[in-house]
């Protein structure tokens, strides 16, 4: 093997080789060292933000059940914006950070593996 071929190897990644630390922090919110916890005020606000609209609210629901097919992202997707149809449904107390902190917490516990690792 030549100088070039063996310099080429060393920079490709060893697929055996454990993860990297994920300690670090990838999120920007964990990063920042923001609390997860969504205050009442967001909540509250979400309210006043979001009136409720029957016909978007539907809207998203179709494309919701549309998208909704076997594989788990399909779901995830589904399941995402079934719940931001959520905003516009005066039966529901919910906000855009809500969604937002429901969603990255989702995407942690697969990105682990599941919840019981």
């Amino acid at each position: 093997m030549t100088g070039d071929e063996e310099a080429g190897r060393e920079a490709r990644p060893d697929p055996d080789a454990a993860p990297a630390d994920s300690s670090d922090p990838a999120d920007p919110l964990e990063a920042a060292g923001v609390d997860p916890v969504v205050p009442e005020s967001a909540s509250e606000a979400a309210v006043a933000e979001f009136p409720a609209d029957a016909a978007v609210r539907e809207f998203l629901r179709e494309v919701a059940a549309d998208v909704r097919g076997d594989s788990s992202e399909s779901k995830q997707l589904s399941a995402v914006l079934y719940r931001v149809s959520d905003l516009y449904d005066p039966a529901e107390s919910t906000s855009p950070e809500e969604i937002y902190l429901n969603v990255r917490h989702i995407m942690r516990i697969k990105e682990q593996g599941g919840i019981e690792r």
